[in-house]
């Protein structure tokens, strides 16, 4: 698990499914055979995540009352997932089903490398940035709200964390043109040659700060409001209905809005689980007794692509927690519509 994150620069490559690996693995016929399954597959998942988080970046832009830290932390989560889309997932294919390799130069290598693992920490970090910001909203009410200008700054330290730690796959990643060597491909991977054991504890790093810390951040958050909303509840069954209305709509409202984070984290975890935990196997098997060679590839593939659908679902989640996300939609297409309408005639 060299690289978790940029998926298909690890150290042990991508899927194994670059053609001057292939004498060793027989599974590489296997994978080219469906080639055909997983291409429409990939395309599915572009488009999918491409549009519903354009339109999920437009509605919270749009409307000025959406611009709270949460949506800032959600809209950047939307960027995230688009970088993901257009950087990880169309060249990962490529590189993997493409028999000449990597064929998009040495500073793409270097570049999508860096984008690849970056764009999960910022995940990360986001996710993470969203349960607090749940706890202080939830913890006290009526202090308030963080500005513009520090969710601007909140948003840049996140992205430029995620970038720093993305050094060590930036420093180990090499673009490898073998047309000297008499074969027709370049290979874009990361190698840490006679460094194993760090190679090792970065994996493990990787393995901790991309799964278990996001899970243990919002576990840690739904408990401490779960608690405050509890304390609150009680407090308030001496006050008079009307107040105890209010804060009961107003607990309702905050577990609503925290439903939104703790979906969030269970998709990117589960859907991140499979490669996590197949990316682990391959580093302590590197004889690949346990997934076997002729699979390996299809194993890799499989999981890849279904740790690259988290991208498509938090458009949907943001919908279905808000009642008003495809009225207001509706709403402004039809307005859009209609001033055309008036123009011309």
């Amino acid at each position: 698990m060299s690289d978790t994150l940029s998926c298909c620069n690890s150290s042990h490559p991508l899927l194994l499914t670059s053609p001057f690996l292939a004498p060793s693995f027989s599974g590489l016929d296997l994978l080219y055979d469906l080639k055909l399954v997983f291409i429409p597959l990939y395309s599915a998942v572009v488009l999918v995540a491409c549009s519903g988080n354009l339109l999920l970046l437009f509605l919270i832009w749009h409307n000025k009352k959406r611009h709270n830290t949460t949506n800032f932390l959600i809209s950047n989560l939307a960027l995230v997932d688009l970088v993901m889309c257009i950087f990880c997932v169309p060249l990962t294919a490529s590189y993997a089903f493409d028999q000449r390799g990597w064929v998009f130069g040495p500073h793409m290598c270097h570049f999508v490398t860096v984008m690849q693992s970056a764009a999960v920490y910022a995940a990360v970090l986001s996710l993470m940035a969203i349960a607090v910001d749940r706890y202080v909203v939830v913890a006290y009410p009526i202090r308030k709200r963080a500005g513009c200008q520090f969710c601007c700054g909140l948003v840049a330290l996140i992205w430029l964390s995620s970038l720093a730690l993305s050094t060590p796959t930036a420093l180990h990643t090499v673009y490898l043109d073998l047309r000297a060597a008499g074969l027709q491909m370049a290979v874009c991977e990361e190698f840490w040659d006679g460094q194993e054991r760090g190679r090792l504890i970065y994996s493990c790093f990787i393995l901790f700060f991309s799964y278990f810390l996001p899970l243990a951040a919002v576990s840690i958050s739904y408990c401490a409001i779960s608690y405050q909303l509890k304390q609150r509840t009680t407090s308030g069954l001496t006050a008079c209905p009307e107040l105890r209305s209010a804060r009961a709509a107003w607990g309702r409202r905050r577990r609503k809005t925290f439903c939104l984070l703790l979906v969030s984290v269970l998709c990117f975890a589960f859907s991140w689980l499979p490669l996590q935990v197949v990316n682990l196997i391959c580093d302590l098997d590197t004889d690949f007794s346990i997934l076997g060679k002729d699979y390996v590839n299809i194993i890799q593939v499989s999981s890849h692509l279904f740790a690259m659908s988290s991208a498509c679902y938090n458009p949907f989640i943001y919908a279905s927690l808000h009642d008003k996300f495809l009225s207001c939609l509706c709403h402004h297409f039809l307005n859009k519509k209609q001033k055309l309408y008036d123009r011309a005639y």
